[in-house]
């Protein structure tokens, strides 16, 4: 199998043992994105910063993949406080358009750098 790493200082530097996002034919897997400033790689305050950082992260890998966050067909969202829910909604909707990809939402106990949201996703391209 060949796969391509892709990687982009549009988005926050891997601060571990992993890429921005793998491709693999024309399916590309996009690493969990939190808050992180990418010019400063300091966490956004607030969790309506940090959503709106996470989309934005998300779409910088998208394109450096070549494509967009309208070919994303599968999204999972990690989020410390079920209660965000309806908020990580209200974001989304600013971001995508119909149809929506496919997403799962967890309530998990705690994220990397103390982040209230993360996010990744499966892409697509054409």
């Amino acid at each position: 199998m060949n796969k391509s790493i892709i990687a982009t200082e549009a988005a926050p530097q891997a601060i571990g043992t992993y890429s921005q996002a793998v491709q693999a034919g024309n399916t590309v897997y996009l690493s969990g994105q939190i808050g992180l400033d990418p010019a400063s790689m300091v966490m956004v305050e607030g969790i309506e910063a940090q959503i709106h950082q996470v989309f934005r992260n998300l779409q910088a890998v998208c394109q450096a993949a070549g494509g967009g966050l309208g070919d994303i067909v599968k999204i999972n969202i990690f989020l410390t406080d079920l209660g965000n829910f309806a908020l990580v909604n209200e974001i989304m909707a600013q971001y995508f358009k119909t149809p929506y990809p496919a997403r799962a939402a967890v309530g998990v106990a705690s994220l990397p750098r103390n982040a209230l949201v993360e996010a990744d996703a499966v892409l697509v391209l054409n």
